[in-house]
């Protein structure tokens, strides 16, 4: 039995001993506990106090690992409930205590009080009148008060039968303890990552605890998953020498875990190391400990972390941004970029490589991002890739590396010409070798890496998740690191566990593309195939000027250098026999409009013929547009004679003489022609001018709009707000509206926010067209979507906003696709945008009316005329015949152009002009 006090302590007791005090640490059995003391300036002085007078059973103990002939020995009976008693009433609690005698080595016995003072409880009395302790009665004396009231408080203890003095030998209350687990792997997995109640019995430093799982006492040793603290290091000589800030961590987890009832989580067991996520009731130490800077989140256990390694990165960087403990040097990878510069929207340009892109910020300037942490397809190896080197004398990294040409594809299809959201997580430094151009040795400039998402997508998770990329090891005190590291580890675990892209077991794919650029002889094979082809499909792989192309043709599986038709650009700089021939003006300006309309872009191209070097000349165009009539337009380059023999001859020439009036670029120096005379028409009184600001909600099909009036726009908006907040607080009971033609109801849109509405027609019981009456919108929407409006929102409350109106002085064509080509217009010019609206005349129940941009003060309707994509309504009013003139002179000049409807002459026409008879 363990005993506390001798003979003498108890034989002499001090009449007036100091009172101390102290917080309980550890309770070590049932008769002995250690105290920790105020610190003054370091780790607080810890004491081992033994209660005076009694005595309890020995807890078990394991044997000795490095004595072989030593035996586990196990629990004396009550000796666990006697340190579980003391336990849960001392652990973390403020103790007062009397030292009454100290042995030669330095043990001390004493007496204590739970409290600051001698009124509060005595420990000893508490466990002896629980039958938990037996009194030590070798040299008792009757004039001891304290003595004699253990002696009173056993003998009513053994009349209640309490504790040891029950029936019984007492054999139930000993341990199975189990010191070992045959196989840790397979105890973690049984356990189903469920938490599990425990004892921490010992903490080795901030992150390794020791702890006894219940109820079938299990002693294991369990590392925190996703942190490490600082350690201390075994010296030769059996020294331990902490880390910086290794015993400020210990004490942090000891002062809140040790010997606490936890919830232990275990999550994991590499390498027969069992990883584990401790909860407390007052919260996760994992969590606690990253954020007070006493560890750091470490990427191999990471994974495991159930809670969300999100968490614990957050925790990270909310001690590095404060630099406390061991952050307390920590310098930021983006620390010397401004606000603006580490976040940020770009447009796409171009992708690079599967790991790089250039994109054009707003200032204009264009720069190379490179995607955190990830590494692109590669060839593992000098002599596979000699080997791909020997089998193809152009070895082509894009085509001959597995994935690569996927992975470009992918971001290709992804990013170009779309606007990103980057975020700087770190910029490498330049390495030695290529920064220099000296050529010594492998290396390469600075890198701005970032992560970049669109529509809420992390591009570089995307990425690895398909297997086309793999992610970045790095040391662990290595922060330059995507700011979604463990993301991107856990989609390539995805990718591996699913065998994607370069983890698949399959043959990699083989990408045989034939280049000829410049090969005349397979040009020359190649030709009449392009030229009955018609429009090819092709992706621009390179520009090498304003009008010269590399092109990859994706049914051909081949590369061709492609130069513009009808046109005269700007040469750049070249080397030529007689030296290095300097660029004409204006021809970087033409190289970089070709760059951002068409690099790595999806085109369509029309091959009329080739050149004597094997390149093909032809048309190219973009969502519509002629690639050589756009140089024209905007003065960066000349209509070539070649034109005249091709169909976009007289839209070529249209544009060439726009530019030329406008003077610039090209045509700087070009000296303008005498003006045209203008129809000059006398202002008629009569007509109405009272242009109101309007918001155009929606375009119908038959070019009608429905607007809102600007000035009643904030009535909608807070009736829309308390409309919502109602429906939120009472939400409707899904089907329990019958919706009926011509009612009025509430309708929730695709945004899952509710609108006012109106039933048009019930395609059957379950199917309803609805019109939102203040947007001007259809949906048809399931009958579940659907709820009865609240009498307090209808429309006598505010009438409906959406009112409709048709272009005044126009006629839309009756061609479906020029129609939709119309339509399509005005959506992308005026819808969601404030306009200036102006009634001219009313037919039937619409007003027509006309529409002004509000910041140009431009008609959009005569816009239209001009641009050839309507034809002109001719008003016999007198006060309308102004802007009917205004109308048809713009009509003349689209027509003269040949810009659109009218590129094949006035269809209108019953003549037979256009088939090569004229009067």
């Amino acid at each position: 039995m363990a005993s506390s006090g001798s003979a003498q302590a108890q034989a002499n007791p001090s009449p007036a001993l100091p009172l101390q005090r102290g917080i309980v640490k550890m309770v070590l059995s049932g008769c002995a506990i250690i105290v920790r003391g105020q610190p003054r300036g370091g780790p607080p002085p810890e004491r081992q106090i033994n209660l005076s007078n009694i005595r309890a059973g020995n807890l078990a103990r394991r044997a000795a690992q490095n004595q072989p002939d030593t035996k586990d020995t196990p629990d004396e009976p009550w000796a666990w409930q006697a340190r579980e008693f003391l336990r849960k009433k001392m652990i973390g609690k403020e103790v007062c205590f009397t030292v009454e005698n100290k042995t030669p080595l330095g043990r001390e016995y004493g007496i204590v009080y739970l409290g600051k003072d001698t009124s509060g409880e005595n420990v000893a009395e508490a466990l002896v009148s629980e039958g938990l302790s037996t009194v030590r009665r070798e040299g008792i004396r009757g004039n001891n008060p304290d003595q004699m009231r253990l002696c009173d408080l056993e003998e009513q203890a053994k009349a209640s039968k309490k504790g040891m003095w029950g029936d019984g030998a007492g054999s139930h209350t000993i341990r199975d303890m189990k010191y070992t687990i045959e196989n840790p792997r397979h105890f973690v997995d049984s356990l189903h990552q469920k938490p599990v109640n425990a004892i921490i019995e010992h903490v080795r430093d901030g992150s390794v605890v020791r702890a006894l799982l219940l109820p079938d006492y299990y002693l294991v040793t369990v590392m925190l998953s996703g942190i490490k603290c600082p350690s201390f290091k075994r010296e030769p000589d059996g020294q331990e020498t902490p880390e910086p800030f290794a015993a400020e961590a210990k004490f942090f987890t000891e002062s809140r875990l040790l010997q606490r009832d936890v919830q232990i989580i275990l999550e994991s067991c590499p390498n027969q190391v069992i990883l584990g996520t401790i909860l407390h009731p007052n919260g996760n130490i994992t969590e606690l400990l990253l954020k007070e800077g006493f560890a750091r989140c470490v990427d191999w256990s990471m994974a495991v972390y159930t809670q969300g390694a999100d968490k614990l990165r957050a925790a990270e960087r909310s001690a590095k941004e404060r630099k406390v403990r061991i952050w307390k040097d920590y310098v930021a990878p983006t620390a010397n970029l401004d606000q603006k510069d580490k976040q940020f929207v770009a447009k796409v340009m171009q992708v690079l490589n599967a790991d790089a892109i250039v994109a054009k910020m707003n200032s204009g300037e264009c720069k190379t991002i490179h995607l955190s942490s990830i590494r692109p397809p590669r060839i593992e190896g000098e002599s596979n890739q000699e080997k791909n080197k020997d089998k193809d004398k152009r070895f082509r990294p894009l085509y001959d590396i597995p994935y690569m040409f996927e992975a470009r594809e992918f971001l290709r299809k992804k990013l170009i010409g779309k606007k990103v959201n980057v975020t700087v997580d770190y910029i490498r430094a330049a390495t030695s070798g290529s920064e220099v151009g000296t050529g010594t040795g492998p290396g390469f400039p600075e890198r701005t890496c970032s992560t970049v998402t669109i529509g809420g997508i992390n591009i570089a998770e995307a990425l690895v998740s398909k297997g086309l990329a793999t992610v970045i090891r790095y040391r662990q005190d290595d922060d330059q690191r995507s700011s979604h590291y463990d993301e991107l580890l856990a989609a390539e675990a995805r990718a591996i566990k699913n065998g994607k892209g370069l983890h698949s077991k399959k043959e990699v794919p083989i990408h045989r593309v034939a280049d000829i650029s410049g090969e005349t002889q397979k040009a020359k094979q190649f030709l009449p195939f392009l030229q009955r082809a018609g429009r090819s499909e092709a992706v621009v792989e390179y520009v090498f000027s304003g009008s010269r192309l590399k092109l990859y043709l994706p049914k051909e599986t081949c590369l061709i250098t492609f130069l513009l038709a009808g046109i005269e650009c700007p040469r750049g700089s070249r080397n030529t026999p007689g030296g290095v021939q300097e660029a004409e003006p204006f021809s970087d300006e033409a190289m970089l409009f070709t760059k951002e309309l068409v690099l790595q872009r999806e085109v369509e191209v029309e091959v009329e013929s080739m050149d004597k070097a094997g390149n093909f000349i032809g048309w190219l165009h973009i969502d519509g547009v002629n690639l050589s009539v756009a140089l024209v337009e905007h003065a960066l380059s000349k209509v070539h004679f070649t034109a005249e023999r091709s169909s976009y001859y007289k839209t070529l020439q249209s544009a060439e003489e726009s530019a030329r009036q406008k003077k610039e670029k090209v045509w700087a120096n070009y000296e303008e022609q005498p003006p045209e005379e203008v129809v000059q028409v006398t202002e008629e009184k009569e007509r109405i001018v009272n242009y109101k600001p309007v918001y155009v909600t929606e375009i119908t099909d038959d070019l009608h709009f429905y607007v809102q009036d600007v000035e009643t726009g904030t009535q909608l908006e807070k009736l829309m707000e308390t409309m919502r907040s109602e429906i939120a607080s009472h939400p409707p009971v899904e089907g329990s509206y019958s919706p009926r033609r011509g009612d009025y109801c509430i309708s929730k849109f695709a945004d899952g926010e509710w609108y006012r509405a109106r039933v048009e027609k019930m395609e059957s019981p379950t199917k309803v067209h609805v019109f939102y009456i203040d947007y001007g919108n259809r949906e048809t929407v399931p009958s579940t979507r659907l709820a009865a409006l609240p009498p307090a929102f209808n429309i006598r409350t505010l009438s409906a906003q959406a009112t409709e109106y048709a272009f005044a002085y126009i006629q839309v064509p009756q061609d479906e696709d020029s129609r939709a080509d119309v339509v399509d217009s005005v959506v992308r010019d005026i819808q969601n945008t404030q306009c200036l609206l102006n009634v001219e005349y009313t037919l039937g129940s619409c007003p027509s009316v006309t529409l002004q941009f509000s910041d140009s003060k431009d008609d959009v309707g005569l816009g239209l005329v001009k641009e050839g994509m309507v034809m002109v309504d001719v008003r016999k009013e007198k006060h309308l015949q102004k802007m009917i003139t205004e109308y048809l002179n713009a009509q003349e000049s689209a027509k003269t152009a040949r810009l659109n409807i009218w590129r094949y002459g006035d269809f209108r026409a019953d003549d037979a002009d256009e088939f090569g008879y004229r009067r």
